[in-house]
């Protein structure tokens, strides 16, 4: 990997640590670029992808084949690195995950959950059948995923669970009703959680990194957004990854229970 692309800032209590991203599976992806941030730092990764739902977003290589190049990417850089082609809207998917990548890692860290689902609606669209895709992705693997992770985490501190949420809390999300229910919820557990497992040695945060440019953006859109930026620009997923990074430190011991509004300040139409 061009050493250019690599992260200015580094921390090294980092390195050695066992790290579960769910999500990686979308070559653009913020799920990619949280992996490539903390291998880059030094950790081992254990990513998950969704080949049925993760297809949409490949052209040319299938996802199974990107997953397999992007390991061996991930592991030239001196780290492990491995992956399960799981759906998460399963039952107990949660559990073999945590089974597999444990078994992977030989023990986690730190416990990423950035897999969504996401599919437009509103009110005159939305179905039971719709709300229930979401929410099982969205909402019951999350909390799952968090609970066992917590259960199984026996070390005295450093414990790590952050949550990726898109700002549901700051305004309305028009014809995407499922999507916005299923990330606030996230939200509001983020806040209970930590709660429960800071004695634990645990933190739980979540972050919103705010309209990112995964490659859904057409131009207009680009445009559009990035004026109503202070930044002058939409998101990249590295910024979401640098977030991420540093929440998952030693530097950020002191922050639980919060959502980090990661996403540059909107400036009102005028």
């Amino acid at each position: 990997m061009d050493a250019r692309n690599r992260s200015a800032v580094t921390f090294t209590d980092l390195q050695g640590r066992g790290v579960i991203v769910t999500g990686a599976g979308q070559p653009a992806g913020i799920g990619v670029a949280i992996c490539r941030a903390f291998a880059e730092e030094g950790c081992n990764i254990f990513f998950t992808i969704n080949s049925a739902y993760d297809s949409r977003y490949h052209v040319g290589d299938s996802p199974e084949a990107f997953a397999e190049h992007f390991a061996k990417q991930l592991r030239d850089l001196s780290v492990k690195a491995g992956y399960i082609d799981i759906d998460l809207s399963h039952k107990n998917a949660f559990q073999g995950l945590l089974d597999k990548a444990w078994y992977f890692l030989d023990s986690a860290d730190v416990l990423i959950n950035n897999a969504a689902f996401s599919a437009p609606d509103g009110f005159q669209y939305l179905t039971t059948d719709l709300l229930d895709a979401h929410y099982y992705v969205n909402v019951r693997t999350v909390i799952m995923l968090s609970i066992g992770f917590a259960r199984r985490f026996t070390k005295s501190d450093g414990g790590r669970i952050i949550n990726l949420t898109s700002g549901q809390d700051l305004g309305p999300m028009p014809g995407e009703l499922s999507y916005a229910m299923s990330k606030g919820a996230i939200a509001a557990f983020t806040r209970s959680f930590a709660a429960e497992v800071g004695r634990k040695g645990i933190t739980v945060n979540a972050v919103d990194p705010g309209p990112t440019d995964t490659g859904w953006m057409s131009s207009g859109i680009k445009q559009r957004l990035a004026e109503r930026n202070a930044l002058g620009r939409v998101g990249k997923p590295t910024n979401a990854a640098q977030t991420v990074v540093f929440l998952s430190s030693r530097a950020a011991d002191g922050i639980t229970g919060q959502v980090i509004h990661s996403r540059g300040i909107e400036i009102p139409n005028s």
